[in-house]
């Protein structure tokens, strides 16, 4: 993909190296093969689209097709369109010019600049510098992007210096033209104001630009990249069909289809390491309803379906839970730590701010309590998963002799182990932690049991001053 030590460093030596030119999109479409004959990874870090979304991608560079990923919010969408970057060369050489306004292909120029100083100059006069592939991809946010950012606009200064305002020399070009031989992405696209939708849809097609009236006629280069929201992208008006007709190829994006797979996900995502001077070991449960959480709240009546509820809101959860434990942990002085739903009252401070209510369906409920009922459902879901698969009673018998219980995310581990000095057999087989040797862990494996129970009506609860007391009646 890249060139020998010794670089060239001028138009002669470009040209004795046997250096040749491609487009952009030829340049990704012969990386990508190469990677996918070679049988490496082709986008790490992405989990979950295997059979659905990178196919499409994979479909989409061979076709040399410009791409709007679609998807709710937190769909790694973003990720994907940078994840294209590593399709490129190490470098490719450019211009060294002052005078060239882009990174120019030293055999293939299209300022009128750059063409003037190679015809007068002899090739070995003519300076080669590199281009790394990290700086060849930029990305806008749409909402409050003008015409000028992305595409350009008459330089008054070199007006004033007595260039003519219709020569390409007056004018001072955005990113699309400065990303010539690059990838330049654009998020939520519908928010992208019209006009600018305009010149998007002439560079898509022409690969030209034209400003204030002033056509600037030569081949710009580049791969256009957009994401966008279904909920915006197809209500009319919000993207001029023009530029939809001009997009190649439309990647639906989608949330985790399994509940692993998001517990997979967020733990790679968080970047939390659990070990170090004051531990932590989450029981898998817990992993598995903060995602349930997560399940929940895409499906509640009370949240706006359209807007999504991203990872971002299981990431930012699992890490409040962790600190939770460890807080715990450095007051108390108990290693390791372990997470326990009473941590997930800490939730509202990661949670609150990232679900849109539905306010036809919320009925007046505050962010606060829809939350709360989800977080309760979540509970009672997996409970119900752990009473299927290994039987409710060995699991809750051990609560169903007039035990009284109060439970809290500061009251120390040995309480929660004074009242189960032997630990039923299933436990350690149903948790997958070792609840028996283990006091942090046995107090998150009987907050989950008394809270499981308590969202199947099989025993009651009390709640004040941020503790929780559960009873059998």
């Amino acid at each position: 993909m890249g060139i020998s030590v010794d670089k060239p460093i001028n138009l002669r030596q470009l040209r004795e190296s046997g250096w040749r030119s491609k487009s952009i999109k030829n340049e990704i479409h012969d990386n990508f093969l190469r990677i996918l004959a070679s049988g490496e990874e082709l986008f790490p870090g992405i989990v979950g689209y295997d059979n659905t979304v990178i196919p499409e991608v994979n479909l989409a560079i061979l076709a040399g097709h410009d791409m709007l990923f679609l998807g709710e919010k937190g769909q790694a969408k973003s990720r994907l369109m940078r994840s294209l970057v590593r399709f490129l060369d190490d470098e490719i050489p450019y211009l060294a010019i002052p005078e060239a306004p882009f990174h120019e292909d030293p055999f293939h120029p299209i300022s009128r600049a750059a063409k003037q100083y190679i015809a007068e100059h002899a090739e070995q006069d003519v300076p080669i510098a590199w281009w790394p592939r990290k700086d060849r991809y930029a990305e806008r946010l749409a909402p409050g992007t003008k015409f000028a950012d992305i595409i350009g606009e008459i330089d008054p200064a070199k007006l004033a210096g007595g260039v003519s305002m219709s020569t390409e020399e007056a004018l001072h070009f955005g990113l699309i033209p400065r990303m010539h031989r690059g990838i330049f992405a654009v998020n939520e696209l519908p928010e992208l104001d019209e006009l600018v939708q305009v010149g998007l849809f002439n560079i898509l097609e022409e690969r030209d630009v034209q400003i204030r009236g002033y056509p600037v006629n030569f081949d710009i280069d580049v791969l256009i990249l957009f994401s966008a929201n279904p909920a915006t992208y197809n209500r009319s008006g919000k993207v001029i069909p023009q530029l939809k007709d001009r997009i190649g190829s439309v990647i639906h994006t989608h949330y985790p289809l399994d509940r692993d797979l998001g517990v997979q996900i967020t733990q790679q995502e968080a970047g939390i390491d659990l070990g170090g001077e004051y531990p932590v070991v989450v029981p898998y449960f817990m992993r598995e309803i903060l995602e349930q959480i997560t399940v929940q709240a895409r499906k509640s009546k009370y949240i706006d379906h359209q807007s999504g509820v991203s990872a971002r809101f299981s990431i930012a959860n699992y890490r409040t839970m962790v600190a939770s434990a460890r807080h715990r942990s450095v007051i108390l002085g108990e290693k390791p730590a372990s997470p326990r739903i009473t941590d997930l009252g800490h939730l509202h401070s990661s949670s609150l701010g990232k679900l849109e209510l539905d306010m036809m369906g919320s009925h007046q409920m505050s962010e606060r309590q829809v939350l709360d009922a989800v977080i309760a459902e979540a509970i009672r879901v997996v409970f119900e998963e752990y009473v299927v698969e290994h039987g409710l009673h060995e699991i809750a018998e051990i609560f169903s002799k007039g035990v009284k219980l109060e439970v809290g995310d500061m009251i120390p581990s040995e309480q929660y182990a004074q009242i189960l000095k032997r630990v039923p057999p299933v436990w350690d087989k149903a948790f997958e932690v070792n609840a028996s040797q283990d006091p942090a862990v046995r107090a998150s494996c009987v907050e989950f049991v008394l809270a499981g129970l308590y969202a199947m009506d099989k025993i009651s609860r009390t709640q004040r001053h941020g503790r929780i007391e559960y009873r059998v009646e």
